[in-house]
């Protein structure tokens, strides 16, 4: 099993360029299906990428990637298509659960395996089968299998999400592009990732209105036969990098992000003491010697996202008083806090806050990943700490992070894959 090796305290510095976004391609993926000819660029050649291509072939898409100039082209011709989606295939990766949608709006019906993914949280798909049974779907859950159906195809209803969910938004949209007449959906998720799926719904032709938290989709039956689309920039990977320029940055620049999306997390990082400046596409982080303590909360988009949660907490352990950081997303997302902990950290959990003491001094230890967000905050910790550090079970970490060694190597880290 491939382990990372990591010596930490060398100052950072250089470029790096972000890579497109996993959580926008994964969705748009899905979507594919409602489509005859597809050319998606930009996409992040990273594990969870590869599954979800490995399921779409099984149901019947023709894929090709381009991996120099990371392309993919789908084609469905409509022959032979199978709607299965096993539980091999959706085991590793919670976003297959997203085929759902598509599927049973084209296809009138799908059996989708429940999914798996990170161990973060139960994340239930309950939320997505509420809104797909509004719109007329008939489901039932067997041997770890959704089993769902629409003999007469769906039909456009008001649904309302009982909490925003982020799954449960793109499936809902997904499945109104070709159900008959009109869906309105309120309290939806509306991070960059769902309005950049929206933006390529519309680009096969579907009539899509959002104002605030509520969309507004018309059905159609046929949509435009070829699409091409670029995948927007991963907002998360920039923020894990801006966050490693924060604790031992001498200078980096981040390239290929849209700085408008990720405003609020560059507000935190000056908030702490990082030096940043912005200019058009570019951003630059400088790591300050003076960092103070902040308490932050996780929230949906436009607030503090989840998937930073881990990576803040290390440059926490940084800041000089007690930083708290409330987790309101998953019940299980301290799992690297033990870790952190083995390496030196100060860290208190009272149900779902944790309390940073800091600065602390890491020392590098034999640390283990329990999943993608963890994996790479362990990373982060290997960077600054004193002696070696070793990461085990990387696999996390592939399928998320495109190049992760190759980007920090670049900026002078001394880093390798074992």
């Amino acid at each position: 099993m491939q382990k990372l090796l990591i010596k930490g305290k060398k100052n950072l510095a250089g470029s790096i360029s972000i890579s497109g976004s996993k959580n926008a391609t994964l969705p748009i993926l899905a979507a594919s299906i409602l489509a005859k000819d597809v050319n998606l660029t930009n996409v992040p050649l990273v594990k969870d990428i590869f599954t979800m291509i490995e399921l779409l072939k099984f149901i019947g898409i023709k894929v090709k990637i381009f991996k120099k100039k990371k392309t993919i082209q789908l084609k469905n011709s409509n022959k032979k298509i199978n709607t299965l989606a096993p539980y091999k295939l959706v085991k590793t990766m919670r976003a297959g659960v997203l085929v759902l949608g598509s599927l049973l709006t084209k296809y009138k019906k799908a059996k989708v395996s429940l999914p798996g993914g990170c161990a973060i949280g139960t994340r239930p798909v309950d939320i997505h089968l509420f809104a797909l049974k509004k719109l007329g779907a008939k489901i039932k859950i067997k041997d770890g299998y959704i089993i769902a159906e629409a003999k007469q195809g769906l039909i456009g209803n008001k649904i309302r999400f009982p909490s925003i969910s982020v799954g449960a938004t793109e499936n809902a949209l997904i499945a109104a592009c070709s159900a008959e007449g009109k869906t309105v959906l309120s309290n939806c998720a509306i991070e960059p990732e769902i309005l950049d799926l929206i933006t390529f719904l519309k680009k096969l032709g579907i009539l899509i209105q959002i104002s605030g938290r509520k969309i507004i989709i018309n059905g159609k039956k046929s949509v435009k036969k070829k699409v091409n689309h670029k995948i927007i920039f991963d907002r998360i990977e920039a923020g894990t990098y801006l966050i490693a320029g924060a604790l031992i940055g001498k200078k980096i620049i981040i390239r290929n992000v849209l700085s408008r999306v990720i405003k609020n997390e560059i507000k935190i990082l000056k908030k702490i003491g990082a030096k940043i400046t912005v200019k058009k596409n570019i951003i630059t982080i400088t790591k300050s010697k003076n960092m103070k303590k902040i308490n932050v909360i996780t929230k949906p988009y436009p607030g503090f996202p989840t998937d930073l949660q881990a990576q803040l907490m290390v440059l926490m352990t940084q800041t000089k008083g007690v930083s708290k950081i409330k987790e309101n997303i998953f019940e299980n997302r301290f799992m690297h806090v033990p870790e952190l902990k083995r390496m030196g950290a100060k860290i208190e959990i009272q149900n779902k806050t944790a309390r940073i003491f800091g600065p602390s001094k890491l020392t590098g230890a034999e640390v283990m990943a329990t999943d993608l967000r963890a994996s790479v905050s362990l990373v982060l910790a290997g960077l600054i700490a004193d002696n070696r550090t070793i990461v085990n079970r990387i696999y996390h970490l592939d399928r998320g992070y495109e190049f992760l060694e190759k980007k920090l190597k670049k900026c002078n880290a001394v880093i390798k894959r074992i």
